[in-house]
């Protein structure tokens, strides 16, 4: 770390202990920032980098319910309002007992950035809860959302804050939220995003982040003259991020041959195809099973369960062309990126949110390796959900030819703002171009503004 970068950071962490998480995301931020403030000083005499790191509102709050059998639970809601300097605050809710206020503040800060590399007009948040919907019942889950929403309702607003859905918060959950929303305010509006096709959702919406991610891998290739037809992809989850990704996989020609849980991961050689697929959505969707499931319908698939002993993951450890980390932050350690790199994978598209430790990223860009980075591979999902709102606003719905073009397009803008910015030679930094081209938008809107 250079003394600026360290200067920095050395303020950040008093002011912001114990959030590890955050430390990392603006680290990594601001190391590809610094040289970037040195040409152009304006930025650092308004302070625009300690105003960007520093929350314009964090929401904190108990959210008490009453499970099935009749005893009283609390868990504690939170929203983190980030930055609206280029529009409504816009990012997800998480329900996962890793919830934390640090967790919240790094996945907002990223969202920032991610939300103005869309084109989009929007800013950056995120909210969720320790709540954990595994093993809940529908009720008890409908239970908890309209107690969260009992708070979140006077802090939110189509044109003030629009949550969206996160690991743990699907269909299910952003129905029971709208639900209550509505009932509160008694109004029918474009608050929340991921609702049902048939009551405002948008086409395209569930697919949109894995699509994205592959969409992204695509332009990376296509920067040396090459395609997905043939290569052979890692996938980590098996999510709603994990399932598209997959799909997308095939649907260019590539073969996805992992998956994974919280459990542990399978290994199909012969790749997981679109039956195999289906079989995985009506399992983690619908029945909620664990992946451990696939081996057991497909005999030449391997399942190797989970080990929190071991220094590495073994379902990085396959020969392969590409990588797409599609679970959670920091699944990737060094020891992970230096095997994969080891058996080949020279395309790294990230699907989950800062998937990759610093040390990985370090021999991903050592290597120089196309690695997309969360902030731009994944920003698919708040596109879709930002093309969702203006669906709303407008009070009509467009064809999924029509939101899926749209998506291919704003992918194909985030790669060429990456390449605009992080073009070293013959090389793109994709980490740099993302960083500095979310920044440049976001800090233009707040020097246009004055000091809020």
């Amino acid at each position: 770390m250079s003394d600026p970068v360290q200067a920095f950071m050395k303020g950040i962490t008093a002011k912001n202990p114990a959030e590890p998480e955050f430390h990392q995301a603006v680290e990594e931020v601001v190391s590809s920032l610094m040289p970037y403030l040195d040409k152009y000083p304006k930025y650092r005499e308004a302070k625009i980098l300690e105003r960007i790191c520093e929350p314009e509102r964090v929401i904190m709050f108990r959210v008490p319910w009453v499970d099935d059998k009749g005893e009283v639970q609390v868990n504690r809601g939170f929203r983190i309002e980030m930055n609206s300097a280029i529009g409504p605050y816009k990012g997800g809710l998480r329900f996962h007992p890793t919830v934390s206020l640090g967790m919240l503040k790094f996945l907002a800060f990223e969202q920032v950035f991610k939300n103005a590399l869309t084109t989009l007009p929007m800013g950056g948040g995120k909210g969720g809860s320790d709540f954990d919907p595994k093993g809940k019942s529908d009720n008890e889950v409908m239970h908890f959302c309209q107690s969260f929403m009992n708070e979140m309702f006077r802090h939110i607003g189509p044109n003030t804050d629009v949550p969206a859905g996160d690991i743990g918060v699907g269909a299910r959950e952003i129905g029971f939220l709208f639900g209550q929303y509505k009932r509160l305010r008694n109004e029918f509006t474009g608050v929340l995003t991921g609702k049902g096709r048939n009551w405002g959702g948008s086409l395209i919406r569930p697919e949109a982040t894995g699509y994205g991610a592959v969409y992204f891998a695509a332009e990376m290739l296509a920067t040396r003259g090459e395609t997905l037809k043939g290569k052979v992809c890692l996938v980590s989850g098996s999510g709603n991020v994990a399932q598209f990704t997959v799909e997308k996989i095939n649907q260019l020609g590539g073969k996805a041959v992992t998956l994974s849980d919280s459990s542990g991961y399978i290994y199909d050689e012969a790749g997981v195809d679109s039956k195999k697929l289906a079989f995985v959505m009506e399992l983690k969707n619908v029945k909620r099973g664990r992946i451990k499931e696939y081996a057991d319908k497909y005999k030449d698939a391997t399942y190797t369960p989970l080990d929190r002993e071991r220094d590495h993951n073994p379902l990085w450890n396959h020969k392969a062309d590409c990588a797409f980390p599609s679970a959670t932050q920091n699944e990737i350690n060094a020891k992970d990126a230096e095997n994969f790199l080891k058996n080949g994978v020279y395309v790294v598209s990230e699907g989950a949110n800062m998937p990759s430790v610093p040390e990985a990223i370090g021999q991903y860009l050592d290597k120089r390796i196309l690695y997309g980075p969360g902030k731009a591979a994944n920003a698919g999902g708040v596109s879709v959900s930002g093309l969702e709102m203006s669906q709303n606003s407008l009070r009509l719905s467009w064809p999924r030819e029509e939101v899926d073009q749209r998506l291919q397009g704003i992918m194909k803008a985030i790669h060429e703002q990456c390449v605009t910015y992080g073009k070293e030679g013959d090389w793109v930094n994709y980490v740099n171009g993302a960083n500095v081209a979310g920044f440049v938008k976001v800090a233009d809107a707040m020097l246009d503004h004055g000091v809020v």
